[in-house]
């Protein structure tokens, strides 16, 4: 479906919101920034700014998208026929790290944001959320996809090991860009990582929930 002009608009708005925001915050501080300084840099009312993120926060986090609670079950649910969930949420994250996509840090620039972060204790409880989103969120996907009982333990237990890899690798990210070391050298490291932490993922987490093979049209 054709995004309409007003919709084209309201995108370019909420991203220029986002952007002038951020950059606020890395030069002074998230907390040391107010809704009113935004606005006027933004040359919005405060009422606009409101309208687009309930939250401080959610500049810099915004809910839904790459934030999003339902990431990692997503990749499940898009798994390849024969694909297990944890194999399909690695082969995603290299994928990610292979094309040093924006979604995983590796861009310029994201040293100094998170250490921005690092640095708000709003903002880490925001990212410690999300993370316990996530997990709920895979859990519910793994327990559908396998036809567990409600009373099972072994989709959550098995949504937490496979969210400590994407977990690991983001904090490693986080600590890297932090230093300022190049891109390429961080994602060559985190696919490297990623090999380790398969390794170390038992054969019962990397072969749950797999989606049974297509049937031959032959």
């Amino acid at each position: 479906m054709t995004e309409s002009l007003r919709e084209r608009k309201k995108r370019a708005t909420r991203r220029h919101l986002a952007e002038v925001a951020t950059r606020l915050f890395v030069e002074r501080g998230f907390e040391a920034v107010t809704i009113a300084e935004i606005a006027e840099a933004a040359d919005v009312s405060v009422k606009t700014v409101y309208n687009y993120f309930v939250a401080k926060e959610d500049l810099v986090l915004p809910r839904g998208g790459e934030a999003s609670a339902d990431r990692l079950a997503a990749f499940v649910r898009d798994r390849a026929p024969g694909e297990s969930a944890a194999r399909a949420v690695l082969r995603n994250l290299r994928e990610e790290l292979r094309r040093r996509d924006r979604s995983v840090g590796l861009t310029l620039g994201y040293g100094r944001f998170m250490r921005m972060v690092r640095e708000s204790p709003t903002l880490l409880a925001r990212f410690d959320r999300l993370g316990a989103d996530m997990r709920a969120t895979l859990a519910a996907e793994l327990a559908a996809a396998s036809g567990a009982s409600p009373d099972d333990p072994v989709p959550g237990l098995v949504a937490a090991q496979i969210a400590w890899t994407q977990e690991t690798m983001f904090a490693e990210i986080a600590d890297r860009t932090a230093r300022d070391e190049p891109p390429g050298e961080i994602a060559a490291a985190m696919l490297d990582l990623l090999d380790v932490m398969e390794s170390l993922l038992g054969e019962r987490v990397l072969a749950y929930a797999t989606r049974p093979e297509e049937d031959d049209p032959r």
